[in-house]
């Protein structure tokens, strides 16, 4: 910690300003026995420049001298922002209320009426050196503190910037790792080719119209390409089958939503959590008549009913193990059947309205004519 009075020790300077040589030098040699740091100048217009160049802590100034007056000196030293806390001491003969409160108005910290004694001028110049030592004491701690706040703040933001980073690493680690995995269930099959990103875009594209914040659209981003996660668990002879299925093998084929949410399941991750309820309900229908769990209208979760209408459009629009794809024109058009049985009836709306809009996505994310590198290996591993 710092203690001011311990930087009494370094020397004090002080300006003495008088036009009476005899006074001038003994007030000179008197301070300099002190062990102070002295200079002087015989009027005020003769301080100023050393004022200037010497950087006195303290000017013991006569009132009554040519040129310039102590009391014109004073307040000239107190009205500059670099000298104001420089003390000044009066010294004058003329000692009357009226010439104090001009000196006190001029900015004086002291007076020292004439003829003064040795003892007194010793007490008044250490009694203001205390006080100079504060201010300049004061104003190093300042300084001081703002250099160390400007550091500190510094700091902060580089860290604050190295966590941003890293977060960010974290978060693009995180989802690329979602993406690999809906992609892992997607290579099971030969039809599928780009579907996942057309889900993902298709899926932003209505939640951006329905006017959902963007923290809301990067979740359904990143959760909608697992809606089908749960097809790990199907079997290739049911889901690859190229014909109808059996009803038995139906009921297997809808417990991927129940598959997927388990595989999801317990996650604190807000994507994966959007992800088991997306795998778990995007075959649920407005009307109630869907599954897992015949949920109506509103009590399926939103994202979830967003990637449905993605999911089914796709599905319509890609060729699929058991029939060719439709026309862009039938695609639409059962769509709009199923506005209100099938489909959220808002988001169908949405989706007829941003109809440009997914034709384009559908066309920057057109299946390959061959079938995937991927899918060809693990077949031939398979057989």
């Amino acid at each position: 910690m710092f203690f001011p009075e311990k930087d009494l020790e370094r020397i004090i300077k002080i300006l003495v300003v008088d036009d009476d040589p005899g006074i001038r030098d003994s007030i000179y040699e008197i301070l300099l026995a002190e062990g102070y740091q002295v200079e002087t100048a015989e009027n005020g217009k003769e301080a100023l420049e050393k004022v200037s160049s010497f950087e006195p802590d303290i000017v013991l100034t006569d009132y009554l001298m040519p040129e310039m007056d102590g009391i014109n000196l004073c307040r000239f030293i107190k009205n500059n922002p670099d000298l104001m806390d420089t003390g000044v001491i009066l010294i004058t003969g003329v000692n009357d209320l009226d010439t104090r409160v001009k000196g006190l108005l001029a900015g004086a910290d002291d007076f020292l009426a004439k003829p003064f004694m040795l003892p007194e001028l010793q007490a008044r110049i250490k009694s203001l050196s205390k006080v100079k030592l504060y201010h300049d004491f004061l104003k190093d701690y300042q300084k001081r503190l703002e250099e160390e706040v400007e550091k500190k703040t510094a700091d902060l933001l580089r860290a604050n910037l190295d966590l941003k980073l890293a977060f960010e690493e974290i978060k693009e680690l995180s989802l690329e790792t979602i993406y690999r995995l809906a992609k892992a269930a997607e290579y099971r099959d030969e039809h599928t080719g780009y579907h996942i990103q057309r889900i993902a875009h298709y899926s932003v594209a209505i939640g951006a119209h329905l006017g959902l914040e963007n923290e809301a659209l990067d979740v359904l981003r990143y959760a909608s390409p697992l809606h089908d996660i749960g097809k790990l668990g199907i079997p290739d002879a049911i889901l690859l089958k190229p014909g109808a299925l059996t009803p038995s093998e139906w009921e297997i084929m809808k417990m991927h939503s129940i598959i997927g949410a388990e595989i999801l399941a317990g996650s604190k991750i807000r994507y994966l959590k959007a992800a088991e309820k997306i795998a778990r309900y995007h075959h649920e229908k407005w009307d109630g008549t869907g599954y897992p769990e015949g949920l109506k209208g509103e009590r399926i979760p939103l994202l979830a009913r967003i990637t449905a209408i993605a999911d089914v459009f796709d599905a319509l629009t890609t060729d699929r193990p058991y029939r060719k794809a439709m026309t862009i024109n039938e695609a639409f058009e059962i769509i709009k059947r199923g506005k209100g049985a099938h489909f959220d009836p808002q988001l169908v709306e949405i989706f007829f309205k941003i109809k440009d809009e997914i034709l384009s996505i559908r066309e920057l994310f057109r299946d390959e004519e061959e079938i995937p590198h991927l899918f060809k290996l693990t077949q031939k591993i398979r057989t």
